[in-house]
């Protein structure tokens, strides 16, 4: 049993080793112009999700939902986060530009709840360009725009047309 337990010891210990070195020695991949590997987008987008879980508490929104604050948060996303995130009705996809890849709102929605979509809204994600909007923008409108990003892909169809007029009046 004791070599059992130091063989695991040494093994586990050796693995670190392994991967401090290749990462000491500059063995990692950091160019911004190659795609990363699979088990790199898969590990850096699990550690995100489970990050998000446990640091941002379970809140409801204090926002209530309504077409009116549906739009207010439409309008927020369209001048704060469509750049990035997907405006609505464009094919465009720029979200596996970057790493890790931007999720494509419009397009995919998101598994998030509203609580968390604010405190990712609020805090932001380190290095990746999410930065933190809670500086600059205030705890209601982060909420609203959090109501809006929750249902992006099922907005009511008056939320809709009103957004699309607003985008047609813009051009």
């Amino acid at each position: 049993m004791k070599n059992f337990i130091l063989g695991l010891f040494g093994g586990a210990l050796l693995l670190l080793l392994g991967a401090m070195a290749y990462l000491r020695l500059g063995l990692a991949e950091v160019r911004a112009d190659l795609p990363p590997s699979k088990f790199e987008t898969r590990f850096m987008t699990a550690s995100v999700h489970a990050s998000v879980r446990r640091k941002a508490p379970e809140a409801t929104n204090p926002v209530p939902r309504s077409d009116e604050n549906l739009v207010a948060g439409g309008r927020l996303y369209a001048n704060n986060c469509a750049g990035c995130h997907g405006n609505l009705g464009s094919s465009e996809d720029t979200g596996d530009s970057l790493f890790p890849p931007i999720p494509q709102f419009a397009k995919i929605g998101t598994a998030y709840t509203e609580a968390q979509i604010f405190w990712v809204a609020k805090h932001g994600i380190r290095r990746t360009g999410m930065f933190a909007n809670g500086k600059w923008v205030s705890d209601q409108d982060l909420w609203t725009l959090a109501a809006f990003i929750k249902q992006i892909r099922e907005l009511p169809p008056a939320v809709q047309a009103a957004l699309a007029a607003k985008k047609e009046s813009a051009k």
